[in-house]
């Protein structure tokens, strides 16, 4: 079941994993991870099935926004290597069918970047309108996004002798995107990281990129004409290479940022879909999910929603209706060092659910086929967890537990790690790492490992038209994804009950074959006449059919 003439959109069925180079793995015992660590686990990154690696910013960084404070968009931070070294990364990602994509992040740059030291030196630079400046303190537009940190989105630059702009912290001044100049820069950025191999960009905070904030009467009418020349310069340099939106607005603004004929960007997060699984959790029922499902729009042919359950920022609920959010923070943040920014909890998911391995399984069971392209943060495949010890967002972005010797097998390092290693408790790296679980059949890694594999040959959930399944109980979520003369259902139990589930025979008369191809348990084959069965607490099952009367073989 597959379409040649789509078969080069190869953002529609991937696998992506993100990962932080500076928390992999360090192959000279500095106590860093670095590219040499990465590429030497890259076999492990393809036995597990990843398709496409996105990179955390490991550009040059003095390293106040955990490298997204960028002081060079051309380098490498040199703890984690050099250019040399990236390019072998990539090239050894290439030969085991993984491709590459980086954070742009070029909303705003670090104030030790030197454009800005030489913008804040004279109004004559030619890097002084690179930036937003103003004589005085202009009243505030917009939100101040970190308000634990900042208390105004300018600040005074006594060099400079002007306010400058800074959406996010105050190390951080805006590049004036209204310049053009600044726009062929960013093109520039792109074509030489395109050139040493890679596949595409991840855009940080896509809104705040075109968002006017202190420079309205400059930008063009339609801002969204810059990210249709980025997409153009990209699809120009390199035919297959994407554009990931990091857009956590409202329905019908967000899906804007796809272009009204796919000419933006490629694929976007789907923030509101990830909150909605984290409310059916809670609750206990589909309802949530199945009423996201049926709002979520159907992206341009060439563009596709990214789901995730845990990134490497905090779990963003800003977007979920106020009563879901109250009961996710309940059940799953109730202690207030658990939340940050009043809108988000900073926990990976197995803690969040008490480390019930049923729930962490079906939440992943769901990533995998939720409509859309499954992303997974790196350690999610074995049930990291988090530590709350360390500030703000750090506290998900552990070091990666490969063994229960020191340093989890991440380093030889007798000094310092570069992050926090978790080393106690149920997720600590004696009881939760990589070497332990290979040696288990039945253990997480090697169910997630099958899982992706199913996933990867099931592209119906990639590449399908949804649709919501009643079930005959509102703890059941059953979804139908069709595409071509194939389709696969899923069916997911939210509860911590046993149920029977009922379809409707009517859902499935258009099919003549469903094979069980996945789930948590050994079932009986679905009879589409009678299509009942039992699922256990938080089960799951999915199946693939075909259309009545088509030749194509499951």
């Amino acid at each position: 079941m597959f379409d040649p003439a789509v078969s080069d959109q190869w953002w529609r069925n991937a696998v992506v994993y993100c990962v932080d180079v500076e928390r992999f793995m360090d192959s000279d015992g500095d106590g860093v991870g670095d590219f040499r660590g990465l590429t030497r686990r890259l076999p492990y990154l393809s036995g597990l099935g990843v398709t496409c690696l996105w990179l955390l910013p490991f550009y040059p960084s003095p390293g106040r926004d955990d490298g997204y404070d960028v002081a060079d968009y051309y380098s490498v931070d040199p703890r984690l290597g050099s250019l040399g070294e990236f390019v072998e990364f990539v090239r050894t990602a290439r030969d085991l069918g993984i491709r590459v994509v980086t954070d742009l992040v070029v909303n705003h740059t670090s104030s030790d970047h030197p454009w800005f030291r030489d913008a804040r030196r004279s109004r004559d630079s030619r890097y002084r309108d690179w930036y937003v400046w103003s004589d005085e303190e202009p009243a505030e537009q917009g939100k101040v996004i970190f308000p634990d940190q900042e208390d105004s989105n300018w600040a005074w630059d006594g060099e400079a002798g002007q306010y400058y702009l800074h959406r996010f912290y105050s190390a951080e001044p805006d590049l004036n995107i209204a310049n053009p100049d600044v726009r062929d820069e960013i093109n520039r950025i792109m074509g030489f990281w395109l050139e040493l191999g890679v596949s595409g960009f991840r855009i940080d905070a896509a809104p705040y990129l075109i968002g006017g904030t202190g420079i309205e009467n400059a930008m063009p009418q339609d801002p969204h004409v810059i990210l249709q020349g980025m997409r153009g310069f990209l699809s120009r340099r390199r035919g297959d290479a994407v554009l990931l939106g990091e857009v956590n607005l409202d329905p019908g603004e967000r899906e804007t940022f796809f272009g009204a004929d796919g000419d933006e960007l490629t694929c976007l997060f789907d923030f509101i879909m990830s909150g909605a699984v984290f409310a059916a959790l809670a609750r206990g029922e589909a309802g949530p999910l199945a009423e996201q499902l049926r709002r979520t729009p159907t992206p341009p042919r060439t563009s596709q929603w990214l789901n995730f359950l845990r990134n490497h920022d905090e779990l963003n609920l800003s977007r979920v209706p106020e009563d879901q959010k109250v009961d996710v923070m309940a059940s799953f943040a109730p202690e207030e060092e658990m939340r940050i920014y009043g809108r988000g909890i900073r926990r990976r998911l197995p803690p969040m659910v008490g480390g019930d391995r049923r729930q962490v399984e079906l939440s992943i069971s769901l990533l995998l086929t939720l409509p859309g392209t499954p992303v997974l943060l790196y350690g999610e495949e074995i049930g990291m967890g988090d530590d709350l010890s360390a500030p703000g967002r750090l506290s998900v972005r552990t070091i990666m537990q490969w063994n229960d010797g020191p340093n989890g097998g991440f380093s030889t390092s007798a000094d310092d790690l570069t992050a926090p290693l978790v080393d106690g408790g149920p997720f600590g790296y004696r009881e939760v790492n990589v070497a332990e679980q290979r040696r288990h059949e039945d253990s997480l890694l090697n169910r997630v490992e099958r899982a992706i594999r199913v996933r990867k040959e099931s592209p119906e959930f990639g590449w399908g038209s949804p649709a919501v399944l009643e079930t005959g109980d509102h703890r059941v979520l059953a979804h139908r994804c069709q595409w071509l003369e194939g389709a696969a259902l899923a069916v997911h139990n939210l509860s911590g009950d046993e149920v029977e589930v009922r379809l409707d025979p009517q859902e499935l008369q258009q099919f003549d074959q469903f094979a069980d191809v996945f789930g948590n348990d050994r079932f009986d084959p679905l009879d589409p006449a009678e299509p009942v069965f039992r699922l256990s607490p938080y089960g799951y099952r999915w199946l693939r059919g075909r259309v009545a009367g088509s030749e194509v073989a499951l």
